[in-house]
């Protein structure tokens, strides 16, 4: 079973894993190399602007022979029902403060790539409030002298590379990168929705560590991972993570992913593997240029996840009770798991296509919550059994599922204005109620006094989201 399913990840995952750069940067690093082998560029051969968490611009602004400039620009406004008093959103990576304009996202930076000697680098700054909500759940910066956070949570990527001519290419980057494990693209332009389903929220958005990538063929990356960590900056347990990804594009209108990961991610747990999969389908099935529904598309994505080891086991339990009937934690085995799946459908309106309507959602089972977002604030604190706050301790049950519809209006490939709707649920008090999570005034002195405060965790939020992106 478990060969089954890690071969279904290795043939399915890859094609948004780095989809912003490999579709433009790959391409043209290789471009030279292919013309005089009469060879074939990866992935140019056809239009690949129709997929989620695809790169949709056909040409950078910020462009030369040696460097390509890349900036984004996300402004949104998150407008939460429950209208918390503190503004602060739980378990979102899209957004992270509540009925209020926020600078969310600002990314800027380039490629710089040299065809005669193969010399290749990135470098991506980011700033806003997702550079301090995404990296919140690493605790490895917490291990050894220095600051991990304050020196990395600004880089989205910086990597120092090399291409080499072989097959239809090979790159070899050492650095911070982007994963896009989950499906989705860390940067919103490329994405047909705003808010992430909880498959890509609570899996990777970068990788720190080494990562070579191959293209056998025109239509096929596979690409391997030797890195510090899940989502994390520094390593838990002097072991590092190993893992895969690979993109097949067999034509243009269909598109296969699929990913492997094991590491030992758990902090202070040595003897605990973490195993993940994560696979996807992209299908463009019509398209029909100047009609009013001029194009169709759906993705499908799946994940298997678990861990073992120190008490835990991927799906069996077997609990021991003490004297007074409680199960006993210290020789009990909990089941640990990660199982999620999310549905998206879009359609493109206009002659133009400069309209698009996307509806879709998912659901997760995450027991133990080992990959779950912590909800900030009070909600992050356990004070023991029976308490208002969110546990993270083995076995402990989490289920969550979503829904969001919205629309988009593109007026060329540079803008993106939507509107979406999003409604959230969980089994446990896990999303922002109307007394927040932080107290009524915040989180940190000399303003906010969280002495005392019980965080008002709800099992359910509806939120409207208004975003305005634009990319050069």
């Amino acid at each position: 079973m478990k060969t089954k399913l890690l071969s279904a990840a290795l043939l399915v995952y890859a094609s948004t894993a780095f989809a912003q750069t490999d579709s433009i940067v790959s391409q043209r690093d290789s471009t030279e190399y292919e013309k005089k082998s009469e060879g074939s560029v990866p992935f140019a051969w056809g239009d690949f602007t129709w997929l989620q968490g695809g790169e949709r611009m056909k040409k950078q602004a910020l462009d030369s022979k040696y460097f390509t400039g890349d900036v984004t620009l996300d402004v949104d406004y998150n407008y939460h029902f429950a209208d918390p008093i503190d503004h602060t959103q739980t378990g979102s990576t899209a957004s992270f403060r509540t009925n209020e304009l926020a600078l969310t996202y600002v990314e800027a930076g380039g490629d710089f790539h040299d065809p005669a000697t193969g010399a290749r680098g990135r470098l991506m700054l980011q700033f806003g409030t997702r550079a301090v909500g995404v990296p919140r759940n690493d605790n490895t910066g917490l291990r050894g002298q220095f600051d991990l956070y304050n020196s990395l949570r600004y880089v989205t990527e910086g990597y120092a590379g090399i291409h080499l001519k072989k097959m239809h290419g090979i790159n070899i980057d050492a650095g911070i990168f982007k994963s896009y494990v989950g499906l989705m693209s860390y940067n919103p332009h490329e994405n047909w929705n705003y808010q992430n389903s909880f498959t890509s929220d609570n899996t990777p958005w970068f990788f720190t560590g080494v990562r070579i990538q191959t293209f056998p063929t025109e239509k096929l990356k596979i690409e391997y991972w030797i890195v510090n960590g899940w989502q994390t900056y520094g390593m838990y347990n002097n072991q590092p993570g190993l893992g895969f990804q690979v993109d097949w594009r067999p034509k243009e209108w269909i598109k296969f992913l699929g990913s492997g990961y094991v590491g030992y991610d758990t902090p202070n747990m040595p003897g605990r593997t973490r195993f993940h999969s994560d696979n996807s389908i992209l299908v463009r099935y019509f398209k029909r240029p100047g009609k009013f529904f001029s194009k169709g598309a759906f993705s499908v994505t799946g994940d298997i996840g678990f861990e073992s080891g120190n008490g835990v086991a991927p799906f069996k339990e077997d609990l021991k009770y003490d004297s007074t009937g409680a199960i006993d934690p210290a020789t009990s085995i909990r089941a640990q798991n990660f199982l999620s799946w999310m549905f998206y459908h879009r359609l493109w309106l206009g002659k133009n296509e400069k309209w698009a309507w996307t509806f879709g959602g998912g659901q997760l089972s995450n027991p133990g919550r080992y990959l779950s977002l912590v909800p900030p604030g009070a909600g992050a604190q356990s004070v023991g059994a029976g308490s208002a706050y969110f546990t993270q301790n083995a076995g402990d049950p989490l289920e969550n599922w979503d829904y969001s519809t919205g629309v988009q209006w593109m007026p060329n490939e540079k803008v993106t204005i939507g509107l979406e709707y999003v409604e959230r649920h969980s089994n446990i008090g896990y999303f922002p109620g109307h007394g927040g999570v932080t107290s009524p005034n915040g989180w940190n002195a000399p303003i906010g006094n969280p002495t005392g405060f019980v965080p008002d965790l709800a099992k359910m939020e509806q939120r409207i989201i208004a975003s305005f992106i634009v990319r050069f």
